[in-house]
């Protein structure tokens, strides 16, 4: 998503999408700020059903599991009772389980189909969601047994199915936190030492928030192994190198470095496949997963040894009885509901309940989807062999979605009706699907307002921007904004230069970027207060010149690249255009690959030339080497400060 774009106008746009006066609803990717919902929700501890009325104050992101919001609770009516953990007036936070980007859902829901033979749960199944957050509430009791804190694991209140984005989605508590500081320690032997569990000198060894986050994240997964929540510890294994933003540090917990941690994300978005492993970590969980006789992981959970757990702390789940059975139930219909070959293998040949439930569950996700009507939903309950002919249109690309909308849908019939008797409505059609696009280009940044109020009224502009569409952001705008694209061309080339002359434009530069990262987190007042003390000393202005100097050469291996490849299409004329091509690609790919590069030469010379010049080998002797390697050596400067200005090197390495 962009970082800045303008409400009104991105509501001016959907609009303009209404008075084209479609039959069908225009497609969301996400709420915006200021979205009023309403959703029938179920609680999580007493089961509770009631509506909801909420506000959408922020959307915090989305990733192949679902997207985040921050919302306030309007109101909230309950004819069973009041709902635990939702009032009016509360701040809390909304997951919704379908990504926003399509190719994350894509790709999310082909890894799943590959694991599961099934559409994503999560997403269409209110059960699978429900199991979910049933499991979270039984590891929110068992961390406190643990740590001697339920906080130290996130609330989840109540699900919900959101009929507009066609998902299921959770409502739970709103935390105000941050991922770890990075932190200066000058004892990286003792902080390895420890890290293998050997007895370190505690006066010397550094690193607290980094220690008690890696302590925490250690005894949590030792936890869910000893509840049974093998797959759901995944999110917490410190070697897949992208479970530590699972785990946040609550804001009023900032004067202690060892307080305040908790779990936030058990919501798996990936299923591990084990041919696919996707970090380091993968491999050992892959290897575990295939000793418990499981081969695809995702979310699954051993209730039996989850009853065991709570057999040892009887006093401590006297409430959840009720949860336990309905955790056991909620399991049975989410794992019945898919073929799963790796785990029902030969029951899929005999029980007739598991087709059953399979079939059940799978017109429930179609109708969540909004794939189907009420009365289309029973004619396919009350017909199997429809509802399989159904199912395999599915599996058709282009012609089965069509043949499913107009089955399915009384809208989308009467869309596609119309746009084969209307050429006004065809006209219409095409442009409400573009008006589409816009919004989502708008979004994420690939045009500013001005264009995007241009396009609106100037449809036909769309098709130049279509093909663009499929590149990175920042190329589809550097392509198609005139402006943007002097502006970028003036930042990379101009600006470096400039930076390297003027030593006033120099401070500003870091002045921006110490309240940047204030903005981030990446800095405390303290070490921002540091930072901008020591802005004139010589060797602050030294450092900061030559990293102008390595921004200037960010470029050089690109340039020398792309000239080599064309150089060498240009100069064998008697090869086959194809193979001179795959040719010249494939010299582009070996730039980006190799450890030395134009670029990277280019920069460790003008490092040996500092040296040379200043008869100073002592100031420079980590950069005249790090210098010539390549994205590491961008770390050279920043490194090389770490001994005589430790809190400006941490940041600038950030």
């Amino acid at each position: 998503m962009g970082n800045e774009y303008s409400l009104k106008v991105h509501r001016e746009i959907e609009q303009q999408f209404l008075n084209e006066g479609l039959h069908r609803p225009m497609y969301l990717e996400c709420f915006e700020r200021g979205t009023e919902l309403e959703y029938t929700i179920m609680g999580m501890s007493d089961s509770n059903e009631g509506k909801v009325h909420l506000l959408v104050e922020k959307f915090i992101g989305g990733g192949f599991a679902g997207q985040v919001y921050k919302i306030k609770i309007l109101d909230i009516q309950s004819s069973d009772g009041s709902i635990s953990g939702i009032e009016p007036g509360k701040i809390l936070a909304m997951k919704i389980l379908i990504p926003p980007s399509a190719f994350s859902r894509f790709f999310r829901n082909a890894l799943y189909w590959a694991g599961f033979q099934g559409p994503f749960q999560q997403q269409v199944n209110p059960a699978a969601a429900r199991a979910g957050g049933i499991w979270q509430k039984f590891i929110r009791r068992g961390a406190k047994i643990v740590f001697g804190n339920e906080n130290t694991v996130v609330d989840i209140y109540a699900t919900f199915i959101d009929h507009k984005m066609g998902s299921c989605g959770e409502i739970r508590e709103w935390v105000e936190g941050r991922t770890w500081r990075l932190e200066v320690d000058d004892h990286l032997d003792a902080l390895k030492l420890w890290k293998k569990g050997r007895k370190v000198n505690e006066k010397i060894l550094g690193s607290p928030e980094y220690r008690s986050k890696r302590e925490f994240m250690k005894k949590f997964v030792t936890l869910l192994h000893d509840m049974g929540a093998y797959e759901f510890a995944r999110q917490y294994e410190w070697d897949t190198w992208k479970s530590q933003p699972n785990c946040l540090k609550r804001e009023e917990t900032e004067n202690s470095p060892t307080e305040g941690l908790v779990a936030v994300d058990f919501r798996a978005g990936l299923v591990l496949l084990p041919f696919l492993p996707m970090s380091p970590g993968d491999i050992k969980l892959i290897l575990k997963g295939l000793l418990r006789g499981t081969l695809v992981q995702f979310d699954r959970g051993d209730i039996g040894k989850l009853e065991r757990f709570i057999n040892l702390y009887p006093e401590e789940f006297t409430d959840m009885g009720n949860l336990l059975d309905q955790l056991k139930e909620a399991e049975r219909v989410y794992r019945d509901s898919l073929i799963d070959i790796t785990h029902n293998h030969i029951r899929l040949f005999y029980s007739i309940k598991l087709w059953s439930t399979i079939f059940n569950s799978t017109i429930t996700g179609w109708k969540i989807r909004n794939l189907i009507t009420d009365k289309c939903e029973y004619s396919l309950r009350s017909n199997k062999i429809l509802a399989f002919l159904f199912s395999i249109l599915g599996i058709i690309p282009f012609l089965g979605r069509f043949i499913r909308r107009v089955w399915g849908q009384l809208y989308y019939r009467k869309h596609y009706k119309e746009m084969f008797t209307s050429l006004n409505y065809l006209k219409h059609a095409f442009r409400g699907k573009f008006i589409e696009k816009i919004i989502s280009w708008h979004r994420d940044g690939r045009i500013d307002d001005q264009r995007t109020l241009r396009l609106k009224n100037n449809i036909r502009k769309c098709w130049y921007h279509l093909p663009l569409s499929f590149l990175p952001v920042g190329m589809h705008r550097f392509l198609s904004d005139y402006k943007y694209c002097k502006e970028r061309l003036a930042y990379y080339i101009l600006r470096p230069v400039r930076l390297y002359f003027n030593g006033d434009l120099r401070a500003q530069w870091l002045r921006d970027m110490v309240v940047e990262g204030k903005r981030k987190h990446l800095l405390t007042s303290e070490d921002a207060d540091v930072i901008l003390s020591q802005i004139k000393e010589p060797f602050i202005q030294k450092y900061l010149k030559s990293l102008a100097v390595h921004v200037c050469t960010l470029p050089v291996t690109q340039i020398v690249s792309v000239i080599v490849a064309i150089v060498y299409i240009i100069t064998h004329p008697e090869m086959p255009r194809a193979q001179a091509y795959a040719i010249g690609f494939s010299i582009l790919a070996l730039f980006q690959l190799i450890p030395i590069s134009p670029g990277s030469i280019v920069r460790g010379l003008y490092v040996v030339y500092l040296v040379i010049k200043e008869k100073n080998f002592k100031d420079y002797n980590i950069a005249v080497f790090l210098g010539f390697f390549k994205y590491i050596g961008y770390l050279a400067f920043p490194i090389q400060m770490t001994y005589r200005y430790p809190t400006l090197a941490r940041f600038m390495a950030a």
